[in-house]
């Protein structure tokens, strides 16, 4: 017959239990020290070196882009505010929150032609155009501009980046610049669109493989929101995009 632990066996595991748990908070309290003043030497470290290259920081998108990777990294985020430390050292906070009242200044001008979709390459060719004019010496860049877009997620679900092609090239995204969202089939229409700014009901059924009803539901909505043109020809309807016809638009300034 198996003989079962006396009391004092149990307090003793007990005990041990305790101990073992004691020793693992400290273990865990210990690390989480260690890696406090890890990061806390990188801050130091990240604010040294934003200090001495504050002048490529301003000047150089590119360069700009790195810091701001490396300080996600360590999850300081110098945009988090305009005012405060890294404002004061970099003026970064204030740059991207002017930068993105200029863009809703772009946006807002060009929604009665495009219904509220541009692509990102136009809105940067206006933005620089803009800045010019202002007598900015920053230079700016997509990623500059995408960064200051998410900031005005604080206006709500009015600006978003829609993605077109699945390339790497942020150029080929579109950002929608009024209240609501795109579809899928909205989207799905804006990129066999894209490529010659126009298209039909019968090249979205080639396309897409959908039926008429489909289709022509998807472009009346499209029409109605703004986003396209009607061209009614003898031989066939076609729908132009004007936020994929650029060159026109920048005609008219």
């Amino acid at each position: 017959m198996r003989k079962r632990p006396g009391i004092g066996a149990i307090q003793k595991q007990k005990i041990d239990q305790e101990r073992f748990r004691d020793k693992g908070t400290e273990l865990q309290d210990a690390t989480f020290d260690q890696m406090a003043k890890q990061m806390e030497v990188f801050r130091t470290n990240l604010e040294t070196f934003a200090a001495k290259h504050r002048n490529e920081i301003k000047r150089d998108p590119n360069f700009r882009k790195q810091f701001q990777e490396m300080c996600a990294s360590i999850g300081v985020d110098p945009l988090a505010s305009s005012k405060g430390f890294w404002s004061e050292l970099l003026g970064v906070g204030d740059f991207y929150y002017e930068l993105s009242v200029q863009v809703v200044e772009v946006c807002m001008a060009t929604s009665h032609l495009n219904g509220g979709l541009i692509t990102l390459k136009e809105l940067r060719q206006r933005l620089v155009k803009a800045r010019g004019k202002a007598q900015h010496h920053q230079q700016i860049s997509n990623d500059d501009i995408l960064r200051a877009i998410s900031k005005l997620k604080v206006l709500g679900s009015g600006f978003s980046v829609i993605p077109l092609r699945g390339s790497k090239d942020t150029s080929d995204l579109l950002i929608r610049s009024v209240p609501g969202e795109l579809s899928a089939d909205h989207t799905a229409v804006l990129k066999v669109a894209e490529s010659q700014a126009f298209t039909s009901v019968t090249a979205l059924q080639s396309s897409l493989n959908w039926d008429d009803i489909r289709c022509q539901q998807i472009l009346n909505e499209l029409v109605r929101d703004g986003v396209a043109w009607v061209d009614k020809q003898p031989s066939k309807t076609t729908y132009w995009f004007p936020s994929f016809f650029s060159p026109l638009i920048n005609k008219e300034e």
